[in-house]
């Protein structure tokens, strides 16, 4: 391996209450730190850590492609552990979850023969499991990003709980600063699922706290109503099954039967 490593770490959805021991002693530790968080009052806390902190929010401007700032902050990680230095790149929530420069900078990295690696996180998901109290264990779980829900047409069960994630900013390939991006996008989503759910189908619009203090938002609302709704860029929405699965009974008498 040659000299110079990384480590991708998150701090969770709570101000320095979600972070792992693990992410916080690569935050420490760093010989360089660069972080990019959803709120101030994490940013601060970040900064109080570690000396070297850098903020990688600069990479991101109003109308800027995003994947353009995305590879930018690949090149600035890259070009410090290249430097031979044993970096941390921190990210708010998990560091894999909707976070496309991490997984790029472990694979430069290895790529250049730079020890990489990625420690797990606490995610918005993860979140919306605990305040919404669903277990994917039960009736399963469908997973999605909203636009690319809509673009590659994805094939899903009603009978299952189906969660969507930015759904505030559909479509939308430049960063902005509004508290929703595309409240178009949002109709187009809505008349997608009414193919599938009634319209007096009740979903959830989930946003995970970001303090203490605070509570988690959920809202429940008709989805008829969905378009016009209160959601964010960070709003997640969760669709509860429509009906739920029946037992195939056959199939329970030959599992039990070979249990036997």
């Amino acid at each position: 391996m040659r000299k110079g490593s990384i480590t991708v770490v998150g701090t969770g959805h709570l101000v320095a209450g979600q972070v792992t021991p693990e992410a916080l002693v690569s935050m420490k530790t760093a010989k360089k730190l660069f972080y990019l968080v959803g709120d101030p009052a994490t940013a601060h806390w970040v900064e109080t850590l570690n000396p070297t902190a850098e903020t990688l929010a600069n990479s991101f401007s109003v109308g800027r492609n995003r994947m353009e700032s995305y590879s930018e902050i690949v090149e600035r990680v890259i070009k410090t552990v290249r430097m031979g230095l044993r970096v941390t790149l921190a990210f708010y929530g998990h560091p894999g979850v909707f976070v496309d420069p991490s997984h790029e900078v472990v694979r430069r990295a290895r790529a250049e023969g730079f020890d990489a690696k990625m420690l797990p996180g606490i995610s918005a998901e993860d979140c919306l499991f605990a305040d919404l109290g669903v277990d994917p264990g039960q009736d399963g779980c469908q997973s999605y990003e909203a636009t690319d829900f809509l673009l590659r047409r994805r094939k899903f069960d009603p009978r299952t709980p189906l969660i969507l994630w930015q759904v505030g900013c559909i479509g939308v390939a430049t960063y902005c600063t509004k508290d929703i991006w595309s409240r178009a996008g949002l109709r187009l989503l809505t008349k997608v699922l009414r193919n599938t759910y009634p319209a007096e189908h009740q979903v959830v619009i989930y946003e995970a706290p970001e303090y203490p203090v605070c509570q988690p938002m959920m809202e429940t609302v008709l989805l008829s109503k969905l378009p016009k709704a209160r959601v964010s860029i960070i709003s997640t929405l969760f669709v509860p099954p429509r009906e739920f699965a029946r037992t195939d009974r056959k199939m329970l008498a030959r599992l039990s039967h070979r249990a036997d």
